[in-house]
This record gives C-alpha cells, sequence and structure tokens, in this order.
C-alpha cells in the first residue's frame, strides 16, 4: 500500500511542484517503512484532499527567458547527513523544470553542498538551452541561476577558491566552465527569494504559500 501511494503522489507532482519535497523525502523508504512514515503520506495526502482544484497556471508572453534558482541544504538528511538539492527553472513566468533530490556524496561544508547543487542545476539548464535551440527558441543571453550564497558564486569565477576546493569531485567544477564560456550568470538572491527553497526543507506556512504564488500553482486555473 505504501508504495502503491508513493507511486500516485510520484506522477501527481509532475504538474505539482509544490509537494515535490515531501514526496521525495517520504519515497527514500519505501522498503522498510514505519508507522511515521504512513502518518507522514497521510499528512500529504488531507493536503492534496485540500488542494486537489490547483495546478500550475500558464500565460501567453511575448518574451520567454530562462532563468533558474538553485539551493541546497547541508547534512539535511539525519540517516547519513547527505545534503538535499533543489531547482526549478522559469521560462518567463512560467515554471517548466524542477526537482529534489537527495546528493549522491557528502558535503563538508553549505558552500560545497551549494556548489555542487549549482552544478547539477547548471547541467539541466544546459540541456533545457538545447532543447529550445531545436525547437527554435534559442537563448541568445547567458541563462541566470539564481544562488542565496555568495562564496559558491565565488568559487566559480575566482581561481584562488579552487585550492580549497581540491577534495570536491572534478565533475563539479564543470560549472565554472559554463561560466567562462557565457552560458550560464549566477547571480545572488536574498533567502527570502529563494525559491528553491521548497524543494530542500520543510518551510513556515507562510513562506510554503509564498513560494507556491511564485510557482504559479494556483486554484484560480481561468
Amino acid at each position: 500500500m505504501y508504495r502503491s501511494i508513493i507511486g500516485s503522489l510520484i506522477y501527481l507532482s509532475n504538474t505539482r511542484p509544490d509537494m515535490v519535497h515531501a514526496v521525495s523525502v517520504v519515497s527514500r523508504f519505501m522498503n522498510d517503512p514505519s508507522n511515521h512514515h504512513f502518518a507522514a503520506i497521510k499528512r500529504i495526502l488531507r493536503y492534496v484532499q485540500g488542494t486537489k482544484g490547483y495546478g500550475i497556471k500558464y500565460t501567453q508572453e511575448k518574451e520567454s527567458i530562462v532563468a533558474g534558482f538553485t539551493d541546497s541544504d547541508w547534512a539535511g538528511a539525519i540517516d547519513d547527513r547527505r545534503s538535499t538539492f533543489g531547482h526549478v527553472f522559469f521560462l518567463g513566468s512560467k515554471v517548466i523544470s524542477w526537482s529534489s533530490k537527495k546528493q549522491s556524496t557528502m558535503a563538508l561544508s553549505t558552500a560545497e553542498a551549494k556548489y555542487m547543487s549549482t552544478t547539477s542545476t547548471a547541467c539541466e539548464a544546459v540541456w533545457i538551452r538545447r532543447i529550445l535551440a531545436y525547437l527554435r527558441q534559442e537563448q541568445n543571453t547567458p541563462t541566470n541561476l539564481y544562488c542565496d550564497n555568495m562564496s559558491t558564486i565565488a568559487m566559480t569565477k575566482n581561481p584562488v577558491f579552487h585550492s580549497r576546493s581540491k577534495h570536491i569531485e572534478l565533475r563539479h567544477h564543470f560549472i565554472k566552465k559554463l561560466v567562462e564560456d557565457g552560458e550560464i550568470e549566477l547571480k545572488f538572491c536574498g533567502t527570502d527569494e529563494q525559491i528553491a527553497d521548497v524543494f530542500t526543507k520543510a518551510l513556515p506556512r507562510e513562506k510554503f504559500y509564498y513560494f507556491r504564488k511564485k510557482l504559479n500553482v494556483t486554484g484560480q486555473m481561468h
């Protein structure tokens, strides 16, 4: 029963980005769920029942520029102390791609966790740019990625920081080349405006509702 419910919630989360983090967390325990995990999915189902008329609202726009938000908590998973990272991409004001996932390697600092998250997000940005180019919607300007950690931004621009990050796997430095080639531009945004926060951790109700609105998830679909 637990696996069946999780499968249905994963399917639903393809159109409900506001649920992605919660579904991602409970799906980690499909092999051996406890009563606590069943209680958690019941809370998610109650939220679905109260918002079953909600969905992503799309509106027509003349100009559509891709922009993304990336974030990561640090050692948020109690069992193995790995970090959860998330990202979301907008085409104009329309949300088109989102993810919440536990990192495969352990980070030794907040900056490192966000650096690895930013690299994964940058790879997604490259894929989106190529898809849009194939659809004759080529992006002629760098894709803006918004991050709320200045150290992460500095690590992609200042070679001095690389002496402090030699222990980070080489593949995570891919972001530096994308910044140098002008495909990606990292920009700072405050934590209160970091929409990807909703994909990495549980938030207070007011903040969750605020980010849900930013994601254009609404019950007014017309």
